[in-house]
């Protein structure tokens, strides 16, 4: 963390000094904002927290509950996931308080005694070098409790407006650039006949599955229902159940499943248990399930161990299902209007549970948008990059209701009884499945296609390792300027900007330094024409270096200014802006990325940290063209 760059200050750092706007009201008492985000589920935080960073960007979040979450139902947290938990600052928080999930066991009908259930193997839950953090498991409430500190703490000292439920949202022409009207009731004891109008530049419907914005917008989900229920459950128990602790997936020969997720604090137990298929076109609150019914399940399946259940946190049930909206915008195909209304999160994807995927795809649906919209709102980028959000999570969210279908359904099928038993599937199968999508639910899969954001990958080989269109995968480094070992991943926050990686290779040991000249002084270079006049060098493009011998060895006289950068009304230096590789752990990042140490190569890392590009460090025209495509000209 840096700070101190504008003049000392005294306190916790990462309360930001507050730069809060007045509010704007129009003639008719409508406020008026940039962004109005409606839902404080994880979705909607995770796109409030990253707009909160820019006090140029009036943003308004609102929901209908009449305060924030106390008990979440989501509490799965993917290796990805922390990494972008890591970008707003408080990943470490989570990793102190949370259930790591290092194993995952497999429980089966006993061949000698099938009433029974025994072990029929364990795996380790995350491969190897996937990620520097772990999967965990934390309350949804606690993770939306981090964002509100993050959105509390930042310039713009953002807070939710609760108790506002929407009446109705229209988008009209853009005469004066505030096209989305929305019309609030305020909810809550005297206030039921106030009604409150906000005026926007954009919309973002975060309000779950029952979206008022998605229905408002005309569009619906489409998809079907496996027509099987269960339930779910957070308890305090006791058990003699070895696995108790460890994420166990059990199949009993005729009582049917249980998903065990231990939760944090050492003590309690989520459980999700196979309740019986429902009729077509049966509805699981018409059967009245109870806590005691689930726990009684719960009890048969894992016979002949014991479950005594002391305390019942929470207890919900469920029908599994998936479905899917075919766009996340407003706009029309082939209009070449740039939209502006959104939807994300379970506005516009459902599907079960048991994977650990909803809460975790919609933080990244949300932050996957939040940098465009600041950077459109700002005049830094062209606004046809919105169109670009549709396009990547639509994608994305195919592929985990395509996941999730097979998933559930392998879950909730009996164990096979034989080789003709078409209908039963084979645990040992269930546990293959589990080990071979293990990127996916790691949140480490996603590839975004080649568009106006994601370069061709014609220089692939120059890292292959950092595969274009997927997230940065980080690794050790040490840093130039104080011999700090870290992760270089860690360097990109979610601040908006852009990140250029250029790693050193040997055949020109120049290049490098040929690189930040063209940068700093080309006409072309996008660092000067992207970057405001009055803003620091890095303000939009940061660029940062990795040399392949020891930081002891590398000669400061070496190095181009332009990573020395003068920065913030003092001119002081930034000196984090240098790393050499780390090779007393092991393998250094050069090798764990398959980077091509002769000729080394340019990585271009989006906002939310993705790769964008992988380029020859001597490819500037190409560099210049890349950024020329979305970037607005900043020069006066």
């Amino acid at each position: 963390m840096q700070f101190h760059l504008d003049g000392f200050n005294t306190g916790d750092p990462s309360i930001k000094k507050a730069v809060v706007r007045p509010a704007v009201v129009d003639a008719d008492g409508a406020t008026m904002v940039d962004v109005l985000i409606v839902g404080c589920g994880p979705a909607g935080l995770t796109l409030a927290a990253q707009l909160a960073a820019f006090p140029d960007v009036r943003t308004m979040i609102v929901d209908q509950k009449e305060g924030p979450l106390d008990l979440g139902q989501a509490d799965g947290i993917a290796c990805r996931t922390m990494e972008m938990f890591q970008a707003f600052g408080f990943a470490e928080k989570v990793e102190k308080e949370a259930y790591w999930v290092n194993e995952t066991t497999f429980w089966k009908p006993d061949p000698d005694c099938p009433e029974h259930i025994a072990r029929s193997g364990r795996i380790q839950d995350t491969e190897d070098g996937l990620s520097e953090f772990p999967h965990v498991i934390l309350n949804q409430a606690r993770v939306h409790d981090f964002y509100l500190e993050t959105m509390a703490d930042a310039p713009t000292r953002l807070r939710p407006g609760y108790g506002r439920r929407l009446v109705d949202l229209q988008i009209g022409d853009d005469a004066d650039g505030h096209p989305v009207t929305a019309r609030f009731a305020l909810v809550g004891e005297g206030r039921e006949e106030t009604v409150e109008t906000v005026r926007a530049r954009y919309v973002v419907g975060c309000d779950g599955a029952r979206s008022a914005v998605r229905r408002s917008l005309g569009k619906s989900l489409h998809g079907d229902s496996a027509n099987q229920a269960w339930g779910v459950m957070d308890v305090l128990a006791v058990s003699d159940f070895p696995d108790i602790r460890f994420k166990s997936a059990i199949h009993s020969a005729s009582e049917g499943s249980v998903l065990i997720i231990p939760r944090e604090g050492g003590y309690l137990v989520r459980l999700y248990i196979e309740l019986d298929k429902l009729n077509e076109d049966e509805r699981v609150a018409s059967r009245n399930i109870t806590a005691e019914q689930l726990i009684a399940a719960a009890q048969r399946i894992l016979h002949p161990y014991t479950l005594d259940v002391k305390e019942v946190a929470w207890w919900s049930v469920y029908e599994i299902g998936q479905r899917l909206c075919d766009r996340f915008d407003d706009a029309s195909e082939g209009s070449g209007v740039p939209p502006r209304a959104f939807i994300a999160g379970d506005a516009c994807h459902t599907h079960s549970p048991k994977a650990g995927q909803g809460m975790n795809v919609s933080m990244q649906d949300s932050f996957n948008l939040g940098w465009k919209l600041a950077g459109v709102i700002r005049g830094l980028t062209d606004e046809r990059i919105l169109a670009t959000y549709s396009e990547e999570r639509q994608a994305v969210a195919k592929e985990l209701i395509d996941f999730d279908r097979a998933f559930a359904k392998m879950f909730s099928a009996r164990p096979k009884t034989g080789e003709g038993d078409e209908d039963g599937v084979d645990p040992a199968e269930f546990q293959r499945y589990f080990v071979k999508q293990g990127r996916f639910t790691a949140g480490t899969a996603t590839r975004y296609a080649p568009s106006l954001l994601t370069g061709e990958a014609t220089h692939q080989d120059r890292a292959a390792g950092f595969g274009i269109g997927t997230r940065f995968h980080s690794a050790h480094v040490v840093r130039y300027a104080d011999a700090k070992s870290l992760e270089l991943g860690h360097t990109v926050e979610a601040d908006g900007r852009w990140r250029l990686f250029a790693f050193e290779g040997t055949d020109d040991a120049a290049a490098v330094r040929k690189l930040c000249e063209f940068l700093a002084t080309d006409e072309t270079s996008p660092v000067r024409r992207f970057t405001p006049n009055d803003a620091d060098v890095d303000s939009v493009i940061d660029l940062r270096a990795v040399f392949q011998g020891g930081h002891r060895e590398l000669d400061r006289g070496k190095l181009h200014p332009l990573l020395l950068p003068q920065k913030g009304r003092y001119g002081l230096i930034d000196h984090e802006k240098v790393f050499c590789s780390e090779r007393k752990s092991g393998p250094d990042i050069f090798e764990l990325r398959s980077v091509d140490r002769r000729c080394g190569c340019l990585v271009v890392v989006r906002p939310d940290q993705y790769v964008a590009h992988v380029l020859p460090l001597e490819a500037h025209g190409e560099l210049a063209g890349f950024f020329g495509r979305f970037l607005m000209e900043q020069r006066s």
